[in-house]
């Protein structure tokens, strides 16, 4: 049974329609991918799932319930959102931004516990930001806002993540260790996951299955190995590829050839050959 579950679902912005006809489904304990091009409504179907732009048509379903039909607040205990682009407010230390993440889990006038305070903590060690606790997020770069933003979806304790390019801001070092922190709790903790991701490599690393969209449709669907191939890539982002196989697990590689490679034959300008 999927865990969240979309069917035939169409969003849009006043009378544009931006995705039509979406119908797809995330399992617990799996990684989703969603990629294509700028443009081609990753981040409209996360903000559509989360009400935050309202449906044209279709409907989705958290355990089989409609979200519809849900309570904001039974919503925001199950859902957690890791934004491209997070609002933190600057005033405010990261371990409060992280502490926030326990709000729908508290009621009315309710004082954060120690369970919440362990919570939030936990969170922090697993993204590698308790040490940025006492900093004011005002003064913490775009990756380490982007990071505390994850620490306080883990301190929701969601049963579904939605991550808008949650590795857009990070260093190479940090985009594997934040998918490697995701698909880690993932499988451990049964967690249904759905990342819109700009970088076909990374989604064929950390995605179980991947989902390409074109100009607001469903494309292609499945594995790696099925979605990302050299013909979808040329028919959905317009870019001539190579795909190799990845020497350790065999996964697909996108490999960018430069017009360099094919009239200068690794020429220089003058001539010379370039090492």
């Amino acid at each position: 049974m999927y865990k969240l579950s979309l069917q035939n679902l169409s969003i849009g912005y006043d009378d544009k329609i931006v995705l039509s006809g979406i119908s797809l489904g995330v399992l617990a304990g799996e990684v989703l991918g969603i990629v294509g091009p700028n443009g081609c409504g990753k981040s409209t179907l996360i903000k559509g799932i989360t009400r935050v732009i309202p449906l044209k048509g279709g409907d989705i379903y958290l355990n089989n319930k409609s979200l519809l039909k849900m309570p904001q607040g039974e919503i925001a205990r199950s859902i957690a959102v890791v934004p491209q682009f997070p609002s933190l407010p600057d005033a405010f230390t990261a371990f409060e931004i992280v502490l926030m993440g326990r709000t729908p889990h508290m009621k009315f006038l309710q004082y954060e516990s120690q369970k919440d305070i362990d919570i939030a903590t936990k969170a922090m060690e697993i993204t590698d930001t308790l040490h940025l606790a006492e900093r004011r997020a005002g003064e913490l770069s775009g990756g380490e806002r982007q990071r505390l933003t994850i620490a306080r979806a883990l301190a929701q304790q969601p049963e579904i993540i939605l991550l808008d390019e949650p590795t857009s801001h990070l260093d190479i070092n940090y985009q594997i260790e934040t998918l490697e922190i995701i698909s880690r709790l993932c499988k451990q903790d049964g967690l249904a996951v759905m990342a819109a991701l700009h970088d076909l490599n990374l989604a064929a690393q950390y995605c179980d299955r991947i989902i390409m969209f074109d100009k607001g449709y469903i494309y292609a669907e499945g594995t790696a190995a099925e979605v990302v191939t050299a013909v979808n890539v040329k028919k959905v982002y317009g870019a001539d590829v190579c795909i190799s196989q990845h020497p350790v697990n065999n996964l697909p590689v996108t490999l960018v050839t430069s017009s360099r490679a094919h009239n200068g034959n690794g020429h220089n300008g003058n001539g010379d050959k370039t090492g």
